[in-house]
């Protein structure tokens, strides 16, 4: 059986929120998954109570702190020993949940993928990466979106790879395009970081690596599946589909489009991160429950297809 967990302390709205998203999800699992809660028990009974949810169809684990977006990420997990956090961290090391997944402080979670769990061994640098749906009716993967903001050349062609393996095992495509994004499709196009990238790229045997892709063609899926840039244009690009996102629900703009309702983060659920020893999901602060719901069936995604072992297996 597979046990997800989900800690219930951590967002904006928690822990309404996630108990709520917790309660959706349970229905959406496989037969063969089982959640596990890490939150303040009382609470979580109570919300579960006003949901008319009993809380025997999850494993309730009590946790007596809370680490807060305001705290520093490395002094709180060290400090907040009993936090959902790193009590989470604690039974995804012993293998007692197969996947742990947070809306809460991303620094505190990256905190615990780094040391609780550490990189995969060969892996340079971990990633977060977020899909983008495509006009085609597909979905893209778009790495890093935040995690690295400066990266070497070598970091970027581990990307690919990443990037690859989780495409092909997670979202289902078949010998995925990798490319990297840049100013223009030509070889010679771009700043000396992606130049060595791309010819680094290039030599690798390990992915489809396809070359550049501008910005004009992310949507468009023609091009790429896999989209490979720096933390600082990934987060940058992520955040401009945000805002889109948010102008096209004030002013009505086809909001009935499935492509514009694929660009809602509520859809996407939660951020894998890519390259650390086990499973791992970061959410949106301000997730709501339909976020929690689709972060939890996102980890339970990874978990099913042990892309863990895979991206392993890729780096030995």
């Amino acid at each position: 059986m597979l046990r997800i967990g989900l800690d219930v302390m951590g967002g904006d709205f928690a822990p309404q929120a996630a108990v709520q998203g917790a309660v959706m999800a349970v229905d959406a699992l496989g037969g063969d998954s089982r959640l596990v809660l890490f939150g303040d028990e009382k609470q979580i009974r109570d919300i579960l109570r006003e949901e008319n949810c009993p809380a025997e169809r999850f494993d309730i684990v009590h946790t007596s702190q809370v680490i807060e977006m305001g705290d520093h990420p490395a002094k709180a997990f060290q400090q907040k020993t009993d936090s959902s956090i790193v009590v989470g961290f604690k039974y995804l090391d012993a293998g007692k949940i197969d996947g742990f997944a947070s809306a809460g402080s991303t620094g505190a979670m990256m905190v615990g993928s780094m040391q609780a769990i550490k990189p995969i061994k060969g892996v340079i640098r971990p990633t977060i990466s977020t899909t983008i749906p495509t006009v085609a009716g597909g979905r893209a993967l778009l790495l890093d979106v935040g995690l690295n903001v400066d990266c070497k050349p070598e970091v970027l062609e581990q990307y690919g790879l990443l990037g690859s393996i989780y495409a092909e095992a997670v979202l289902g495509i078949k010998n995925p395009r990798v490319a990297i994004l840049n100013i223009g499709e030509e070889e010679s196009k771009g700043n000396i970081q992606s130049k060595a990238a791309h010819d680094l790229m290039r030599q690798s045997k390990a992915y489809n690596f396809v070359g550049n892709v501008e910005g004009s063609h992310l949507f468009s899926g023609k091009v790429a599946d896999v989209i490979v840039c720096d933390g600082f244009v990934g987060n940058t690009l992520l955040k401009t589909c945000e805002g889109l996102y948010r102008i096209n629900q004030a002013m009505h703009i086809g909001s009935d489009s499935p492509f514009w309702q694929e660009m809602n983060y509520e859809h996407v659920g939660g951020t894998p991160v890519l390259g650390v020893g086990a499973s791992v999901v970061v959410g949106h602060g301000c997730s709501s429950p339909l976020a929690i719901k689709n972060m939890v069936l996102s980890m339970e995604r990874c978990a099913q297809v042990h892309l863990t072992e895979k991206l392993q297996q890729a780096f030995k």
